[in-house]
């Protein structure tokens, strides 16, 4: 029992102060990683009853997702708690523990490493939510005019080159929903570290059910993330663990900086893509179930600066997907190992009785210079209450000219996800996130 409780608040990172039965009293400082359902979450919402049917009813989302990840196509602008955030957000993600302004005013907000520039919902904005930042009441608030550098960084701005006022911006997010938005600036709080005059979006208009009701800090590539405004601080460097959408009771973490990193951990090329500069690529070379190398085309995981193609490591996207060809030729191999018959529940379209599941191969993810190894329920999603397990993958949908390959948050549960760009490497190591 003691070790147990010593692991629970180990994992969690919570006050020492904090008994096993009192794991909610985080502090300020915590950077915990909680589900959406867990005992832990800011939301009001009840214990899941079936967490296959969660997962399957967020991965019904990730089409709009990808349509969305290929809407990021490099342009010219126009004249941290971490928790499972989907079901309050209708997309699969996690937010992170923030304050905002001075005082700190409380947010837990989307953290998408698809995406460059944060936002909020401000008071007064249309369609928002009733959690919302209210700018008059920071003494560090302001706004951010269209002469200043920052403006012509933001995607979407519709200011005249040089012309007088405040930046405003359009953006799509999630495929189907859209805010306008002031650029701003204030103090942001992550744990016990301040960045003073950080740029984001003051929503005051939105459209659409998929922006999130407290807001969004992008941990994406570009020159208006939050990692390229706290380079000084963070040196380009954070990492994440994610726990299992099933877990109530546990929590995982977000790591900002180089220190404190894990020291054992494979590394694999970061990529960066001109055609899709926010984006995190690696260099997928291949697939293999059990031990047979799956054959696929190098041109369906090829790299490619010219189209975009490739694949990217995604927080948003809640099931792996593969281009058509690459995930039917992964599908066949891994159907051929485990034998039948098959059926298919929503997404997924290679599921089996459960009572196989023990002859179900690994599946082994290539890239260069690392192999990541799928630990099995990162593999196949399965209930103890239904006979059933399925691949817990899909193809790319085919009306979606995304030409991506996305290894998706589902695959990355309980595996320490580091992202390295000052020395342009992605790693990747096992550990108990929930």
């Amino acid at each position: 029992m003691a070790l147990a409780i010593a692991t629970f608040l180990f994992i969690t990172l919570l006050s020492t102060k904090a008994s096993a039965f009192d794991s909610c009293a985080s502090t300020n400082e915590d950077l915990s990683v909680i589900p959406i359902y867990g005992k832990c979450s800011p939301f009001n919402t009840p214990k899941p009853t079936s967490w296959e049917n969660t997962v399957i009813n967020m991965a019904s989302k990730d089409p709009q997702r990808l349509s969305y990840l290929s809407s990021l196509v490099d342009q010219k602008p126009n004249s941290a708690p971490i928790a499972s955030g989907q079901q309050v957000f209708n997309i699969g993600n996690y937010v992170v523990r923030t304050k905002i302004g001075t005082p700190g005013q409380l947010l837990f907000m989307v953290l998408d490493t698809s995406s460059d520039t944060g936002w909020v919902p401000c008071s007064g904005c249309t369609g928002c939510t009733s959690t919302m930042f209210a700018p008059n009441m920071s003494s560090t608030y302001g706004s951010t005019e269209c002469s200043a550098p920052q403006c012509t960084q933001v995607r979407g701005q519709s200011c005249p080159a040089g012309a007088p006022g405040a930046c405003f911006f359009n953006q799509s997010y999630g495929g189907a929903s859209s805010f306008y938005a002031t650029l701003s600036r204030d103090v942001l709080r992550l744990g016990t570290d301040v960045i003073p005059n950080y740029s984001f979006g003051c929503i005051s208009a939105i459209s659409g059910s998929s922006i999130p009701p407290q807001g969004l800090l992008g941990f994406g590539r570009g020159s208006m993330s939050l990692l390229s405004q706290s380079a000084s601080l963070y040196s380009g460097v954070f990492s994440y663990c994610l726990p299992s959408f099933k877990s109530y009771y546990f929590s995982g973490s977000l790591k900002l900086g180089p220190l404190g990193q894990p020291k054992n951990i494979k590394f694999t090329p970061l990529l960066k893509n001109p055609h899709r500069p926010s984006l995190y690529y690696v260099n997928l070379t291949g697939i293999s179930v059990g031990r047979v190398l799956v054959p696929i085309a190098p041109e369906l995981l090829a790299f490619d600066t010219n189209t975009g193609a490739g694949t990217i490591i995604d927080s948003g996207t809640v099931i792996t997907r593969f281009v058509q060809p690459a995930y039917n030729a992964t599908r066949d191999e891994f159907r051929k190992q485990v034998k039948g018959p098959f059926s298919s529940l929503g997404a997924f379209d290679t599921c089996f009785a459960s009572t196989n599941e023990a002859v179900a191969p690994a599946i082994t993810l290539h890239f260069t210079g690392m192999d990541l190894v799928l630990p099995m329920e990162n593999t196949l999603i399965h209930s103890s209450a239904s006979p059933v397990a399925c691949l817990a993958m899909a193809a790319a949908p085919t009306n979606v000219n995304s030409v991506l390959n996305v290894i998706a948050n589902l695959q990355q549960q309980n595996l320490r996800i580091l992202f390295d760009t000052a020395n342009s490497r992605l790693g990747i190591a096992r550990e108990l996130c929930n």
